[in-house]
């Protein structure tokens, strides 16, 4: 690239990814989600994203289609398995291939749009497999008086979100609320909190109002506010980025009947619920990535215990349950 390109460097704790491009306002979407990871000097990264800003999209690769169709908020894509090579393409808006093995990827985007969700978190996905480490949506919390950690899942829209803050209101440490990064080493599995904003809708500001402090007047069209580690640290126990051993796992659940318990879950159940909401299958089954994944989360349930966690009214009342349920 020429010498009017920039690079920023983010630690991904234990994988470096570099951002280069012309303009920093090509890569807005990577800051709001690691903007906190950023480092003050370009380093070696072990995984290189180089963005490019052109009409010409290479809207056409050869390899075997692995998806064709929607996906949420972003609209229509295709993804092509190539082999060493994974393209993500949004026609006539952008591009990205993934070089697997190689530790680069091309973004690829027409002057007229920005970078999609989507796109992005398919390159985040490829640095931190790269570097041997895999992105979940889940939530996770460090135990009272502990460094350890329990992992809350569930499909979006179930109550992670409240049910993290419910938690951290009773002495929980919050690492995140929706995304944990997994890695698996030789003492077990570790895993370290995304450090992204809460969205905080009005039904979980209702339920606890302890969070009011942290809230502004205005919500956005879904009834949500995003609200920064930052300011909800000022509250409750927001933890450092680091990655910490996993205590247990735990499947969120709507209770029935408003009560709140917490009952144990075989671990192929746990496994199922798990890699429902976290392994993508395409046209031509498993990619590598999506087989690498499956496999850290049978080592993750084979290792801890697993629970399915059914909130009622109060979810405050899951702190105890859960605290009971850890004790030797």
């Amino acid at each position: 690239m020429s010498d009017r390109t920039t690079t920023f460097c983010y630690d991904l704790k234990g994988q470096v990814i570099g951002i280069t491009a012309a303009r920093a306002d090509l890569w807005p979407s990577f800051d709001l989600m690691l903007g906190t990871l950023r480092l003050d000097e370009p380093v070696q990264p072990g995984f290189r994203v180089n963005i490019v800003e052109t009409p010409q999209l290479q809207e056409n690769p050869e390899g075997k289609l692995a998806f064709d169709g929607e996906v949420p908020l972003d609209g229509h894509c295709r993804m092509i398995d190539a082999g060493g090579i994974f393209h993500l393409v949004f026609p006539g808006q952008q591009t990205v291939a993934i070089h697997d093995g190689e530790g680069w990827a091309e973004i690829r985007v027409h002057p007229d749009y920005k970078i999609k969700w989507t796109l992005l978190m398919i390159v985040l996905d490829a640095a931190l497999d790269a570097g041997r480490q895999h992105m979940l949506h889940t939530a996770g919390l460090t135990l009272p008086g502990s460094d350890a950690l329990v992992l809350i899942h569930a499909p979006s829209g179930t109550g992670k979100s409240t049910t993290s803050l419910a938690l951290a209101s009773q002495g929980f440490g919050l690492c995140s609320d929706d995304v944990m990064i997994l890695k698996t080493t030789a003492d077990g599995v570790t895993a370290w909190g995304m450090p992204r904003k809460v969205k905080v809708h009005r039904h979980t500001a209702a339920m606890l109002p302890f969070v009011a402090p942290c809230l502004g007047e205005t919500w956005d069209a879904e009834g949500e506010q995003a609200v920064s580690l930052d300011r909800l640290g000022e509250i409750i126990r927001v933890e450092d980025v680091r990655a910490r051993p996993i205590a247990a796992l735990l499947h969120l659940a709507r209770s029935v009947d408003g009560e709140t318990r917490l009952v144990p879950m075989a671990r192929t159940d746990a496994m199922v619920a798990l890699a429902t909401d976290n392994v993508r299958t395409g046209m031509t089954g498993l990619l590598p990535l999506q087989k690498r994944r499956m496999a850290t989360i049978a080592t993750l349930v084979k290792t801890v215990p697993t629970f399915t966690l059914r909130v009622g009214a109060r979810p405050v009342e899951a702190a105890a349950l859960i605290q009971a349920a850890m004790r030797p």
